[in-house]
């Protein structure tokens, strides 16, 4: 298994808050239970980091049912920049990772969709 490589964490402050930004940014969206276990850290944790992101401008949040998503806020003063600067790091990352990162199917086919 590839070791993460994180880049940004002296910018950002914790390995935690690159984590919730590169996987957001990766995936579109997520909630914190789904990157806790794909991180294998606290719930807790992802739960902190992504309030101070939202409360900071960076994410935004929607209900989908029970399950609270979180995205990259596309109104942040900074979203280009941001992108631009996730991606640099996202293509630096071994390839395994950045497979590991970026694909995999997240819910179940719908019954009845055809492949």
């Amino acid at each position: 298994e590839a070791k993460e490589q994180f880049m940004l964490e002296s910018l950002f402050g914790t390995v935690n808050r690159e984590r919730v930004l590169l996987y957001l940014y990766a995936r579109e969206e997520g909630y914190a239970r789904e990157m806790s276990r794909f991180y294998e850290v606290a719930l807790g944790t992802m739960q902190n980091q992504l309030e101070k992101l939202e409360a900071g401008g960076v994410l935004y949040s929607r209900s989908a049912g029970t399950t609270h998503l979180d995205a990259l806020n596309p109104r942040y003063a900074f979203r280009e920049e941001l992108s631009a600067l996730l991606e640099k790091v996202l293509s630096l990352y071994p390839e395994e990772e950045r497979k590991r990162l970026t694909g995999g199917r997240r819910r179940p086919r719908r019954k009845g969709k055809p492949l």
